[in-house]
């Protein structure tokens, strides 16, 4: 993970059941977190942040 221009983006997760629900059950909106292991044109189809 990264925080870029403060946004979480998850590079990668290789966890069996994921960081992303993690983070919003934190508290974390999606909208400040990006699945940067999904292509740019396959971002605006999962609920999260594009960039």
């Amino acid at each position: 993970m990264d925080i870029i221009e403060g946004k979480i983006w998850v590079q990668r997760d290789d966890t069996e059941d994921g960081i992303t629900p993690e983070l919003v059950e934190a508290g974390i909106p999606k909208d400040r977190i990006v699945l940067g292991f999904h292509l740019p044109d396959v971002r605006p189809h999962t609920g999260f942040a594009l960039a």
